[in-house]
């Protein structure tokens, strides 16, 4: 049995969405909806097994969420990241009370998505 858990993100502007998720995180469009001009937009991104959808519905999320995403190459996304110049955000690595080495973005709309590796044990 598989399980794929996708985090449907709150956004108010898809251009900034955009320049953020697919610019800055380097993720690809797979897709977006939307019922008529004029109405928000839903769509989905991706970048490997990391998929995430993003919302300007007000009932599908809450602005400002957190999301835990697990990776075994932390320093390198965290290098490819802090290279691109994002003058939003510079996030720095750090070592988490529970052992893990951890950074963490935030999206133009508060969100926070919290990327983690575990040591080598």
């Amino acid at each position: 049995m598989q399980f794929q858990a996708i985090s449907i993100i709150r956004i108010f502007d898809d251009a900034k969405a955009k320049e953020f998720y697919l610019g800055f995180l380097g993720m690809s469009l797979d897709w977006e909806h939307r019922f008529e001009p004029g109405l928000p937009i839903y769509f989905q991104v991706s970048r490997g097994d990391l998929v995430f959808h993003l919302s300007e519905h007000s009932g599908d999320c809450t602005p400002g969420s957190k999301t835990f995403v697990n990776t075994d190459e932390l320093e390198a996304l965290h290098s490819e990241l802090t290279s691109k110049g994002y003058r939003y955000s510079r996030p720095e690595i750090t070592t988490a009370p529970w052992g893990d080495r951890v950074f963490e973005v935030i999206d133009p709309f508060s969100n926070r998505i919290l990327f983690n590796e575990r040591p080598n044990t």
